[in-house]
């Protein structure tokens, strides 16, 4: 029970990643707001941690939008009264050849991406150090953190899926820059870069025997990850255990980033 009466707000939580990180805060004593753009799946996942026992809030979302924005840490504050942990998973994809995506692609990427990322960062990193600021001497160390969801997109490069690599990229930075200016305040700020992850974005992968097998032979761990996984990740950058550690990209990806060959197939390591 790492999280105990923490207040933590995941953003995309209605389904995937999102999901299991708000399940994993949950599970740990965390009090939970999943913010998501999709109603129905944001409702069902909030329905089904109370049924459980837990305490949770759902608040519909579109993080591209400033008001949207406000109104999430509005609900939050008028349901818990601070925000300890801010998860920011939300993140989109349209894929394409560079010479065929058009301007609109680009904007609604990087307006959810990236904007949506610096908006809802800079929001709730100001309520944090107003908590801060507000804090008596005899409290003890609170541990705020933030943890935006990169990818192992970050790094590596693909003809039909550029404005998506562009985006997470731009989140690694906007994730180091945010942990040297929150650092006075004891805010830490890292990410957390997947690599191929089963979620329902991703299910072709797990159907489709060829894209599987693409992606295996990519994967030297020899499978593809699970959500599960990728949120034991967020709950330790949240964590005491990560004390010293801000400013990074943890990468998930099965060693896809230490490889520099395809695998053969059918081999595993």
């Amino acid at each position: 029970m790492r999280f105990q009466d923490k207040v933590v707000i995941v953003t995309g939580a209605g389904r995937g990643i999102g999901l299991a990180c708000a399940q994993r805060f949950a599970k740990e004593g965390a009090k939970v707001v999943l913010a998501d753009v999709d109603e129905s799946v944001g409702q069902d996942a909030t329905d089904d941690l109370r049924e459980n026992g837990h305490d949770a809030l759902f608040v519909h979302v579109d993080i591209s939008e400033r008001l949207h924005i406000h109104n999430l840490l509005a609900a939050t504050l008028d349901s818990y009264d601070r925000v300890d942990v801010l998860v920011n998973n939300v993140g989109i994809a349209i894929a394409g050849e560079f010479l065929e995506l058009t301007e609109a692609d680009y904007n609604q990427v990087m307006d959810v991406n990236l904007k949506g990322a610096f908006l809802t960062c800079q929001a709730i990193a100001k309520q944090m150090v107003k908590q801060i600021e507000d804090a008596s001497p005899a409290d003890e160390e609170l541990g705020y953190a933030i943890i935006n969801m990169s990818s192992v997109s970050a790094i590596t490069a693909s003809s039909d899926n550029i404005i998506y690599a562009a985006s997470k990229a731009g989140l690694n930075q906007l994730t180091r820059g945010m942990s040297l200016s929150l650092a006075p305040y004891g805010i830490r700020v890292n990410a957390i870069g997947p690599g191929n992850i089963n979620t329902d974005t991703a299910n072709d992968v797990a159907i489709n025997t060829k894209s599987r097998e693409a992606v295996l032979s990519r994967t030297p761990l020899g499978r593809i990850g699970d959500a599960d996984e990728i949120a034991s990740i967020a709950a330790f950058l949240a964590s005491s255990d990560a004390a010293y550690v801000t400013g990074q990209c943890l990468y998930a990806d099965g060693g896809r980033l230490a490889l520099n060959y395809t695998v053969s197939k059918g081999k595993s390591a």
